[in-house]
């Protein structure tokens, strides 16, 4: 159904932490100009959790109409607690948007019966295209590949965002073949992912450098390695340095570098330290973007 970089998109927001439709109308066009295949709106590189509902609710919609059907919506409803996931996929569904991408419960460390019955009552209760995401190193959550093949029968949850190891990808695609896309959220390891048989890549490096990773998607889903890997090597430092400091500090720094939005993030998190300058801007210049 979704397929190549799709980009996490940040929230660009003023020096006082208000939400930026300016900014996010010159973010869309940017996008679309550069060949990102669908933009994944307020998810956790959007600062999903220092969002409020209203903010949520009118970022997603806004989010569509400026994208005009152009490219798919997928709208960030993931909460740890199901009754605000629960609303917050009801309201993307409302809002217009493709599909709904919901991280796992962070902090609870629910069962994998909990996660099973989490998902499966959105799913059951909102008819809207869903994808799951497994990021175990920031929730504390580890949605296991024997539960993903439990959820993979129900019909609209379609994918899963897995950001943990290539390992766990290739388990997933051996356990679930083509009942249930994968996407890396991984960029490091997106080029092998989807050498491997993952569908695409829900990606950090794209608010960057939007067209190489299209175009690393593109040849990788062709299975073309040495485009992939020639792409992909010229993005290698880019990918490490979006993590000098938690996601998405580095990013929204790199995406203001390039014009497109002011430099507002919101508490707790805080703007790029200067010490990581010099090296997001040299691998900027390294991808080719600065």
């Amino acid at each position: 159904m979704f397929r190549g970089s799709m980009v996490a998109i940040v929230s660009p927001m003023q020096s006082d932490g208000a939400l930026d439709y300016e900014a996010l109308a010159r973010l869309v066009e940017f996008h679309i100009e550069n060949g990102t295949d669908a933009i994944i709106a307020v998810g956790t590189t959007g600062e999903s959790a220092t969002l409020d509902f209203q903010e949520h609710a009118a970022f997603v919609r806004r989010t569509v109409e400026l994208v005009k059907h152009r490219i798919p919506v997928i709208a960030g409803t993931g909460a740890n607690s199901t009754t605000e996931a629960l609303h917050l996929t009801q309201q993307a569904m409302e809002a217009g948007a493709d599909a709904c991408l919901l991280v796992t419960p962070y902090y609870n460390k629910p069962t994998q019966e909990g996660l099973y019955r989490h998902y499966k009552l959105i799913a059951d209760r909102v008819p809207i295209p869903q994808i799951l995401y497994n990021v175990p190193g920031r929730t504390a959550c580890d949605l296991k590949p024997e539960t993903v093949e439990r959820l993979a029968d129900i019909p609209n949850i379609v994918g899963i965002k897995e950001a943990s190891t290539l390992d766990r990808i290739r388990e997933l695609a051996r356990r679930c073949g083509d009942r249930i896309d994968i996407f890396s959220g991984d960029d490091g390891i997106a080029a092998e992912a989807i050498l491997a048989g993952a569908k695409g890549v829900i990606s950090v490096t794209a608010n960057v450098a939007p067209r190489a990773m299209h175009d690393l998607s593109i040849a990788a889903l062709a299975g073309d390695r040495a485009r992939t890997e020639a792409i992909n090597n010229t993005l290698a430092e880019l990918h490490k340095v979006l993590f000098l400091e938690s996601n998405p500090i580095p990013v929204k720094w790199a995406v203001q570098q390039l014009g497109l939005i002011p430099s507002g993030i919101r508490l707790p998190l805080t703007p790029l330290s200067e010490s990581c300058y010099p090296a997001v801007r040299a691998a900027m210049q390294q991808a080719g973007v600065l």
